[in-house]
């Protein structure tokens, strides 16, 4: 089995591919090719595999329920598992008392509901995004991002996208702290008048920490700011966790590093163990309008419920927030020791075990490195590290290891990292054979 039997029958719309890799098993952070050989993971599948691959706490409480339950639809009947995990979800965000829970498949049909509900349940026809976002795969989903990788599409009108704080590439080009955030000024200022009353906004939906964008940590006034501009001018308030939830920043949601409680929280990818389920956990009065009106017929399904639940219980148990942040201290000293020897590297970011490494050709004027971010993404992987980049100009590195990672690994990859980086600078990786992935 070779990746081009894989390119005869998957279509290439499906693809977002770095490497020639043909997986065999995962175990824990270690990925096993068919070939036999071993890889570092510093991507769990997109920042799936939080609690690592083959975790068999999750893969028990899968089977249990399946063997109890195969088939099951919770928009007709009902069931334990669903409503355990809802009320766990609530316990976990802030006032959780006035809040309901909704099921569904991943990231983009959750987010894809955002975009349905909060329009016709508050009569306010606009929604306020980001640009660099991304929300998903939908026709909803993806209208509400600003991803690059989406921008040829024609999307759904009343989304209305404003800068993030990305104080790398400041598009307003100030510097932060003197900025004074300006980009939440920005909305206020000129948004508010213009294209976007605050009379018409029902929401201001934003991830807490920008991932495919760019793995950008905006500074702690941003949200803060945002959140106060939300409140006065009475428009929800939703973070997008699907990515960044569930341990990986250092804490169990991406927002808990700000001084703000969202009315809107989706989660998805890591939330089932690598099995296929997500959820919004939002105010009551939207969630109950009206009956039937954001469905799947197999969202919360027993399975993924029990998974979900096992998930939450083997994070919380073995303390992999703590170990998230203890793990990315280390990755990001590392990554920022090694940046002190190339200056192909112009900035090192991050919370917990989402990190990015930006690449540029010259430090100051931040020319984006892009074929050197697919090479080195490229050469990584012959050595035996797989990760993955990301970023409005393809050029950061993004590295999500499954949070189970330990000492050893982040090591391991490290000396990986830097080997690769340096065999990308020093001319010795077959560009031809770069091109012929695409990436993201």
């Amino acid at each position: 089995m070779t990746w081009r039997d894989s390119s005869k029958v998957i279509g290439g719309v499906f693809d977002i591919k770095f490497y020639p890799l043909v997986v065999d098993k995962c175990e824990g952070y270690k990925i096993y090719d068919v070939d036999g050989n071993e890889y570092i993971d510093f991507n769990a599948s997109w920042a799936v595999a939080n609690v690592g691959y083959g975790n068999k706490e999750i893969l028990n409480a899968i089977c249990d329920q399946l063997n109890k339950t195969s088939s099951f639809s919770l928009t007709s009947y009902y069931h334990e598992k669903p409503i355990k995990l809802a009320e766990m979800l609530l316990s976990l965000v802030p006032d959780g008392k006035n809040k309901k829970v909704i099921f569904g498949h991943s990231g983009s049909d959750i987010n894809d509901g955002i975009f349905k509900l909060l329009p016709y349940a508050t009569k306010k026809n606009k929604i306020i995004t980001f640009l660099s976002s991304y929300h998903g795969q939908t026709y909803g989903s993806f209208s509400l991002s600003g991803h690059k990788a989406e921008g040829w599409l024609n999307p759904a009108g009343g989304v209305v996208k404003v800068p993030y704080a990305y104080c790398y590439r400041c598009p307003f080009s100030l510097e932060y702290p003197k900025c004074n955030i300006h980009c939440v000024k920005f909305i206020e200022d000129y948004i508010f008048e213009t294209v976007a009353p605050p009379e018409d906004v029902s929401i201001i939906f934003l991830e807490p920490m920008q991932s495919d964008g760019g793995d950008i940590v905006p500074p702690p006034e941003f949200h803060e700011k945002l959140f106060k501009l939300s409140r006065k001018n009475e428009i929800y308030y939703g973070v997008d966790e699907v990515k960044v939830g569930f341990g990986r920043t250092g804490k169990f949601f991406g927002f808990e590093h700000y001084d703000v409680k969202p009315d809107f929280i989706t989660i998805g990818k890591p939330m089932g163990g690598g099995f296929p389920i997500s959820a919004c956990i939002g105010v009551k009065e939207v969630l109950d309008y009206p009956n039937a009106f954001h469905l799947s017929t197999i969202a919360g399904h027993p399975a993924g419920c029990a998974a979900s639940i096992a998930t939450i219980e083997y994070i919380k148990k073995n303390e992999l927030e703590k170990n998230a942040k203890k793990m990315g201290n280390k990755l990001i000293k590392g990554l920022k020791e090694i940046a002190e020897n190339y200056d192909i590297i112009g900035d090192v970011r991050g919370k917990g075990l989402i990190v990015g490494v930006e690449l540029v050709k010259d430090r100051e004027t931040k020319e984006p490195a892009t074929k050197e971010c697919a090479k080195l993404t490229y050469r990584c992987w012959e050595l035996g590290l797989v990760l993955a980049y990301v970023g409005l100009y393809s050029n950061v590195i993004e590295i999500t290891p499954p949070l189970v990672i330990d000492e050893e690994g982040i090591e391991k990859g490290l000396n990986i990292f830097d080997q690769a980086l340096r065999d990308v600078i020093e001319g010795k990786v077959d560009e031809s054979k770069v091109k012929e992935f695409a990436g993201w």
